[in-house]
């Protein structure tokens, strides 16, 4: 575009327009609306009016005109040079004019002095500003709980920068990190939008990849069923990383939510226990009934019978002694989940047979058994030796994390007690 015709500051002015029209997601409508007002602005602080002035704005050619509206009054009756001018002055402008009459001329922006020029320049970097911010606010205002793939562009002590595809910045908290995130420059990272702050006019997207809500969205993707509208997500529980429970309900007796959500040899979890660095995904059946809500939630351990109260949101649970460790979990992951799931505190409670009066303390075998085999079945709710002998095999060496022949040799020394 050829500038021969106007001054060097309005070249920059109108360059500076024509970069964020460009740059900037902004539409036309919009953009001239602002560049009105910022005019308007310095207008209204020299002469403490803008009323009689037009403004033109043109984005497309990169073009702005300014024009000051003022009546024609007889010679030395001039009180406001902004609002009057004189009927010898209005005649230099065109021979034509008279008393009362309008005349329009326009004004170059320079004649406003340098001082005006960057107080413009000032002004309309403010207001475009804001429009971003703006519109970023309302872009993700209302995609909170949505799973979004950005770019990482940052890793600092207590957040990760990612990029979306317009260039936005999203925070990714340490605090929203699975244990075990690690994030490359360059490479593509999933979490859901965990909310959308907006404070003193600056957004702030925040991301999460602990949250339940990001567990739910993957299945969701990955499940069509539930897409369709067939089965029902009604709760999630994380420990990220760790692992995770999700009741779910059919709408179609036909179809079997936890073998749909759980797929053929776990093919539907198998890439979502990846993304989430091996979290185990337990799929229960939901239920409206607490008590066989809670008693499915402490799967895979039976449950005898389930007391409620509800004033109190507790759930007492009885079951077999064999089944106290698998309901607790290691680590005491399985009850946790469980209460995190149906919202009860869950006591369990073990129900003793007469068989297991005679029953003798882990303790009583330090001689036999080596102290710290022994600290590991305490670990995961054993504590004497009729409920080991009781647990199946492959629960000892998963859970206490025992090699199959140190469990062998262990059941053989508690055997020979009860001999």
């Amino acid at each position: 575009m050829a500038y021969k015709a106007k001054d060097k500051e309005t070249v920059n002015l109108i360059e500076s327009f024509q970069e964020f029209n460009s740059e900037k997601s902004i539409d036309k409508a919009t953009l001239v609306s602002v560049l009105e007002e910022c005019f308007r602005n310095v207008i209204t602080k020299i002469y403490g009016t803008d009323e009689n002035y037009d403004i033109i704005v043109n984005p497309d050619k990169g073009d702005f005109e300014i024009y000051r509206n003022r009546t024609v009054v007889a010679d030395g009756e001039v009180k406001d040079e902004n609002r009057e001018i004189s009927l010898s002055d209005a005649q230099v402008i065109d021979p034509d004019y008279e008393l009362d009459e309008e005349v329009s001329e326009r004004i170059p922006f320079k004649s406003f002095g340098r001082r005006a020029i960057l107080t413009l320049r000032q002004t309309l970097a403010s207001r475009i500003l804001e429009l971003e911010h703006d519109t970023l606010y309302n872009q993700y205002k209302d995609r909170v709980g949505e799973v979004i793939g950005a770019e990482v562009y940052q890793n600092w002590k207590r957040e990760t920068l990612l990029l979306d595809d317009d260039g936005n910045e999203l925070t990714l908290p340490k605090s929203e990190q699975i244990p075990g995130d690690y994030f490359r420059k360059g490479e593509t990272a999933r979490a859901v939008i965990l909310k959308v702050e907006n404070t003193s006019g600056t957004p702030r997207i925040v991301l999460s990849r602990i949250s339940p809500e990001f567990l739910q969205r993957l299945m969701e993707a990955e499940v069509p069923e539930i897409n369709d509208g067939l089965i029902t997500i009604h709760r999630v529980a994380r420990i990220p990383g760790e692992r995770a429970k999700v009741a779910v309900e059919s709408y179609d007796e036909r179809v079997d939510p936890v073998g749909a959500c759980v797929g053929v040899h776990g093919s539907r979890v198998h890439g979502i226990v990846r993304e989430l660095h091996g979290e185990n995904i337990d799929v229960i059946n939901y239920t409206s009934n607490p008590q066989l809500f809670v008693a499915r939630a402490l799967s895979p351990a039976r449950v005898n019978k389930v007391e409620l109260n509800e004033e109190g949101k507790k759930a007492d649970v009885y079951m077999d002694s064999d089944q106290v460790s698998l309901a607790i979990g290691k680590g005491g992951a399985n009850i946790k989940l469980a209460s995190m799931l149906t919202g009860y505190t869950i006591d369990v409670y073990r129900e003793t047979a007469e068989e297991e009066i005679d029953d003798v303390s882990l303790d009583e075998f330090t001689d036999a058994i080596e102290p710290w085999i022994i600290e590991e079945l305490k670990k995961i709710g054993f504590v004497t030796a009729r409920q080991v002998l009781g647990a199946p095999k492959e629960i000892l060496i998963k859970e206490a994390d025992l090699e199959e022949e140190t469990v062998d040799e262990v059941l053989r020394v508690l055997a020979a007690e009860f001999e």
